[in-house]
């Protein structure tokens, strides 16, 4: 038998699965949530939502220069709009509340204080300055930072240190080896030993840092998966290495699972800024989104569900989703494929649920009331089938269907200089045409039926040129929607009378 000791005993990772996936959402309230944020959002939500788990949604706000309330409540807002829900969190409480870090101090200094009993932290009181003195005098980079220096501090030195009025800082003991761990996207990662020294958790003053609540939340509140950016996976090394302090100390049982999803680009190699205006979730909403349709685009960000399919219901993108599959390489935010896939879930929509959706865009433009009367409810009824197969953006539709809402028409002057040059000609036979047809009788077949027997028969006009005309006369532009349907919910006298009204103009 061999006299060598035996290994140590690892660490253990979770193997939750199932009902037993916890995930987590917790971003700081600072600044307006943005499309990489939501991005984040969405895949542990579908993650926690395919194996039927948990999704904790929490904040973390220990910034107190930075955080704001103002920024908590968009949060809330942008979840809410997206219908990405929670289990437990802020605003619906849980197990684990309060799920405010600004909320838990108590709890952090208890962690704190078994951290300090089982040896896995100490007092450090080493300055900046005096970090880079001593790298400068031993010849080592300075990039390197902290040497591990207060490590070793006796009694004697620590107690002189605070006879001068200085406060220690809490430092994590790292182990001097090698940290490896498997992530879910992009495999086997191993942080070199030596590779980060010993790092601060609880700055002096008792002020706790991200580097130890987040892992100390995540560990409290039995989270098993963590799936984040991969802006955060330099933090990974760290992480891991408290968790393994964390365990000694009783804290938890487990390490959980981590997956770093790609980066959202913008032009270039560069990652979508939080000012660019693609990347401001609330500018894309008022542009005229939907959220089944930016949900469905977000989640291309870095997956698919088939090579030949972009277009989903968010049902069939939670039962395929699985985050091994999330492709580690970073993923371009395409503005106008964006839209085009939102349109496609425009086209999906119950009737009576789109005509419902264009209501606030009505609103917004002052075209209907707020709420509309029944008259305006009833014209956005049946005027809304007429456009919701031509958008792609809810707010393209005021533009669309304004001319049903006003009594004045506003003419584009692209629409006018394009009109050719027998358009007199050409709308008092409309005139002429329509006239004839019964009030009673006034529908879009009629209408189609009078007018190309005027225009295309008589005139000898295409329908392409003939039908220009009337329609800048009806709705002041050159796109519009059908035209024939226009007119019946125009009505005979409206629509005589814009046909007239552009006669009269250039006749002046």
């Amino acid at each position: 038998m061999s006299d060598a000791p035996a290994a140590p005993t690892p660490y253990p990772t979770t193997t939750a699965v199932g009902a037993d996936v916890r995930v987590r959402f917790c971003p700081s309230p600072t600044g307006l949530p943005h499309v990489g944020l939501v991005r984040t959002a969405l895949f542990n939500w579908a993650y926690a939502r395919h194996h039927g788990g948990t999704m904790v949604f929490r904040i973390e706000d220990t910034d107190a220069a930075r955080d704001s309330e103002e920024s908590y409540r968009q949060l809330l807002d942008a979840l809410t709009w997206l219908k990405i829900d929670w289990d437990e969190g802020v605003e619906k409480g849980g197990p684990h509340a309060p799920y405010r870090q600004s909320q838990r101090h108590e709890i952090y200094r208890e962690v704190l204080d078994k951290l300090i009993a089982a040896g896995a932290v100490y007092e450090s009181y080493s300055t900046a300055e005096e970090i880079d003195a001593r790298n400068e005098a031993s010849g080592r980079a300075k990039q390197l930072g902290y040497d591990n220096f207060d490590r070793t501090l006796t009694e004697e030195q620590k107690a002189a240190f605070r006879a001068e009025g200085r406060e220690p800082a809490w430092r994590l003991r790292v182990p001097d080896e090698d940290v490896t761990y498997h992530d879910l996207i992009r495999g086997e990662v191993t942080f070199p030993a030596g590779s980060f020294p010993d790092f601060v958790i609880v700055r002096a003053g008792g002020i706790p840092l991200y580097t130890f609540v987040n892992p100390v939340d995540d560990a409290l509140m039995g989270i098993t998966h963590v799936l984040r950016g991969e802006d955060l996976m330099p933090s990974t090394a760290r992480q891991l290495s408290l968790y393994r302090a964390l365990i000694d100390a009783g804290v938890t049982t487990f390490i959980p699972r981590f997956g770093h999803m790609p980066l959202v680009l913008g032009d270039g190699t560069k990652k979508l800024s939080k000012r660019d205006p693609r990347a401001d979730l609330f500018l894309q909403r008022e542009k005229g989104f939907i959220h089944e349709g930016l949900l469905n685009y977000l989640a291309l960000l870095g997956w698919s569900i088939a090579p030949d399919r972009d277009v989903f219901s968010l049902d069939e993108f939670i039962a395929a989703f699985d985050i091994a599959d999330v492709n580690p390489n970073p993923a371009r935010f395409d503005q106008k494929k964006a839209e085009s896939i939102n349109g496609d879930h425009i086209r999906m929509l119950d009737p009576d649920d789109f005509a419902e959706r264009i209501v606030p865009y009505l609103v917004a433009d002052g075209l209907v009331a707020q709420p509309p009367t029944e008259a305006q409810r009833a014209l956005i009824a049946a005027s809304a089938p007429l456009v919701q197969e031509r958008v792609q953006l809810l707010g393209d539709v005021p533009g669309m269907l304004g001319f049903l809402f006003v009594d004045e028409i506003a003419y584009d002057e692209d629409a006018l200089k394009g009109l050719p040059e027998n358009a007199n000609e050409v709308l008092v036979a409309c005139v002429g045409a329509l006239e004839v047809v019964p009030e009673s009788e006034f529908t879009a077949a009629a209408v189609q039926e009078a007018l190309a027997s005027a225009l295309v028969e008589g005139l000898g006009l295409k329908p392409r040129v003939a039908y220009g005309p009337p329609r800048v006369a009806l709705t002041g532009r050159r796109v519009s929607p059908p035209l024939f349907e226009s007119m019946e919910l125009l009505g005979k006298a409206e629509t005589l009378r814009r046909l007239a009204a552009l006669v009269e103009r250039r006749a002046r």
